[in-house]
């Protein structure tokens, strides 16, 4: 059978976790397409694992100790977590439909669910925690008292979620008809720029955790043999297929794994009030099975008022790393829209000065209101130790900024694509003027630039007339919106641009 020629073949999964070890998790990770290396790059730096980049782009694999899960939540680069059951990296698939399918649910048997659920009720145990705590810190009079002092909410833009230009496809287990398939990735909101007590709290809690599962057995597991009263767990299978070799669709594979995930387990199938998401990734020939871990993307941690492109923070992060921030950079964001950018930056690169402008009077005022957002939740959190983020926004015009000739030492923005803001026509004009101005005010010969764009053919034409102050370092092709995108990454050349504006 399939699974039987696969297992020679299997990849990583979970090491089974023997008597008084500790116990580990293979952590999947979706991210940027195109900055998967600076997602492995951030998780070696900030938990010590090395990562495998996926073959499936916008995916990385590492482990971790289960103790590691706050950390791994706050990781800037990912948009969602899963713990991996199995992987196959050379899954024969049978041609004829109906054995294919049938192998995938004799599969479900075969896999060592133990130690991933494990992982998964702590997690779980986890998310219970910090929602409490929240709720704790918002009840606290000194809290209700800071949140109502903030600025206009902008409740119309809040709920304006539909025109984000990071928008995926549709949240349920149902896949578009074709040779791919593919699914809404599902992501968990997590806190980012904790402080060190509350890390140092959460640690012990996990050890906690770590210890009370491995002693009394998960929930999940007394479900599956019927032991002990816990309720019976509601779950969903999610299949993302990419491959045109394959005879059944993503439709088809979910509903048969997840019947046999519902006769092995015997859970309750909800597709929308699930508590267990169970995920099956197939591309070509490569099958993975796993568990998620998030709910909710995780690149939805700093943006509450968005505009009608608001970019995703995992994505304003990897443009930032590139660029190589060092502490008492002045960094500006030209063309902020909703602040995404700087916000980002001003949270992960504290010792910087960030700039935010754009020249809509709306977008301004929405990357304001996320700011004071931003600033609301530092001080739910703890109110004697909460400080200002080093960020400013300033409406102004692009051709003609307010800032002294090499004052900047980064430029970072998002260029308008021409398509929902914009028109390629302007784009002609508007990239040359921009590139020159960015270049006045970038410090000759070691400010640096990256920019976003899906008008590549624009965007490569006006450099060719901007070469003089800038030089073309390194390209990354980017998935934006399901548009195909290039983030830029420039050097500014030596040579002293010219101001040509008036004083007055």
């Amino acid at each position: 059978m399939a699974e039987a020629e696969a297992a020679g073949d299997a990849g990583l999964g979970p090491a089974a976790a023997q008597d008084g070890a500790e116990l580990a998790a293979m952590i999947g990770a979706t991210v940027p397409t195109g900055f998967e290396q600076t997602a492995a790059e951030e998780v070696r730096e900030k938990l010590g694992s090395a990562s495998r980049i996926s073959k499936d782009r916008g995916k990385i694999y590492f482990e971790v100790p289960a103790r590691s899960l706050p950390q791994v939540h706050r990781l800037r680069s990912v948009d969602n977590l899963f713990v991996v059951v199995q992987e196959f990296k050379d899954y024969q698939f049978k041609e004829n439909k109906e054995d294919a399918l049938k192998d995938l649910e004799d599969l479900v048997k075969k896999l060592p669910w133990t130690d991933p659920l494990k992982v998964w009720e702590l997690n779980n145990s986890l998310k219970k925690k910090k929602t409490k705590r929240k709720k704790h810190n918002l009840q606290s009079p000194a809290s209700r008292g800071k949140l109502s002092d903030g600025g206009e909410e902008g409740g119309a833009d809040q709920n304006n979620t539909n025109d984000q230009e990071d928008c995926a496809q549709n949240p349920v287990a149902v896949e578009p008809t074709g040779g791919q398939d593919k699914e809404n990735p599902q992501g968990v909101t997590s806190r980012n720029g904790v402080e060190e007590e509350e890390e140092d709290n959460e640690q012990s809690e996990v050890k906690a955790e770590v210890q009370a599962s491995s002693e009394s057995g998960s929930k999940a597991d007394e479900a599956q043999t019927g032991e002990g009263e816990a309720k019976v767990l509601r779950f969903r299978v999610t299949c993302n297929r990419a491959g045109d070799k394959h005879s059944f669709t993503s439709n088809e594979a979910a509903r048969d794994f997840g019947g046999a995930v519902q006769e092995h387990f015997q859970w309750k199938a909800d597709m929308t009030h699930f508590d267990v998401e169970v995920l099956l990734n197939i591309h070509s020939n490569e099958v993975v099975v796993g568990i998620a871990l998030t709910e909710e993307s995780l690149h939805r941690r700093n943006i509450t008022h968005f505009g009608p492109t608001t970019l995703r923070s995992t994505l304003a992060y990897g443009m930032l790393r590139l660029c190589d921030p060092q502490p008492t950079d002045i960094i500006v964001d030209p063309m902020c829209g909703t602040g995404a950018i700087p916000i980002e930056g001003a949270a992960e690169w504290p010792c910087c000065y960030h700039i935010a402008g754009d020249n809509n009077p709306q977008a301004v005022k929405r990357a304001a209101n996320n700011i004071s957002s931003l600033l609301r939740k530092n001080e739910s959190k703890d109110s004697s130790t909460a400080l200002g983020v080093p960020l400013d926004v300033i409406q102004w015009d692009i051709c003609r900024l307010p800032l002294r000739t090499g004052s900047v030492d980064i430029v970072v923005t998002d260029m308008p694509f021409g398509k929902r803001i914009g028109s390629k026509k302007k784009n002609w004009d508007l990239y040359p003027a921009c590139l020159m101005e960015m270049g006045r005010i970038c410090t000759p010969g070691t400010g640096r630039a990256v920019l976003l764009t899906q008008d590549k053919k624009c965007f490569a034409k006006a450099l060719s007339r901007v070469g003089h102050i800038w030089r073309r370092a390194q390209t990354v092709w980017v998935n934006v919106g399901g548009l195909h995108a290039a983030v830029y990454l420039l050097r500014r050349t030596s040579e002293p641009a010219q101001d040509t504006r008036p004083f007055w």
